[in-house]
């Protein structure tokens, strides 16, 4: 029977690290989520997160703001955000609304108050192995990885997606533990002989049944990002047909989700300690 991998027993164990660690520190970090708009889903999102934060005893604030909030003024407000020192981390939701530049405010947010993990210099820290903040979905993949003892040095290890917040970042942590790493995308010829030779196999592609059961080398440990609601069901990348040859799987729901929340919050701590400390 391959191993299910739930990331709800992986987020439970953080959380347990992360309030023995809170207990020994002499202050509360801060943490400060900016959400424009009223989408159902960032509202949603920002929610949990918000949540799972003064849940753990952490200094938790969303920034509601209008969706027409100027690009202008949301800028002034991360600044403002950045030079408050007894701010941590600072997190904006996405998507933005169209008249707002998304890079251009990922840029501006401190990097040592990027919670995130997506700003250049972190995503530049992480490629040539410095000390960053990780992007929460790739560190959380590897989190899970490592709770389940799926050893990746000289693994062959096939991420489907290049997307700059999960495929990208996850190739760079992935060859940080000595895997072979391939990254395969939507202009991949012969994507099944690709994803067969994978040892690991992580879909984050967002469309579900990408990676059917013939396209999966037996034994395979398979790691599903994606989250497609189809009719009332949320599904992920991998067809649930493909669990049976894997000797791991994440599940969805329940896989990879609970680990993005618990890494934003690791790296909250993280980034509280790096800045008072």
């Amino acid at each position: 029977m391959p191993t299910r991998m739930s990331g709800h027993e992986v987020a439970k164990s953080v959380y347990a690290e992360l309030r023995e660690e809170l207990s020994s520190l002499a202050y509360t970090p801060a943490l400060r989520v900016v959400r424009l708009g009223e989408d159902p889903a960032s509202v949603s999102y920002t929610r949990l997160k918000d949540k799972r934060a003064k849940e753990l005893g952490l200094d938790s604030r969303v920034l509601a703001l209008p969706e027409e909030t100027t690009q202008e003024e949301l800028l002034d407000l991360i600044a403002s955000l950045n030079s408050d020192e007894d701010i941590d981390g600072i997190l904006v939701q996405l998507p933005l609304p169209s008249h707002v530049d998304a890079d251009l405010v990922i840029e501006s947010i401190a990097p040592e108050k990027d919670v995130d993990g997506f700003h250049p210099f972190n995503v530049g820290r992480l490629w040539t192995g410095g000390k960053a903040l990780r992007p929460c979905t790739p560190a959380g993949i590897l989190r899970i990885l490592d709770h389940f003892d799926i050893d990746l040095e000289g693994k062959e290890a096939v991420v489907v997606g290049r997307s700059n917040i999960v495929g990208k970042p996850l190739a760079a942590l992935l060859l940080g533990r000595n895997a072979t790493v391939t990254v395969a995308h939507s202009r991949t010829r012969d994507l099944g002989a690709v994803t067969r030779r994978a040892d690991v196999l992580i879909a984050a592609v967002g469309r579900p049944g990408t990676i059917t059961p013939d396209m999966v080398r037996d034994g395979a440990v398979l790691v599903d990002v994606g989250v497609n609601r189809v009719g009332d069901k949320l599904v992920g990348d991998i067809e649930p047909a493909a669990w049976d040859k894997s000797s791991a799987y994440t599940p969805v729901p329940g896989g990879v989700g609970p680990m993005t929340v618990a890494m934003l919050l690791a790296n909250t701590v993280q980034a509280a300690r790096w800045r008072r400390e």
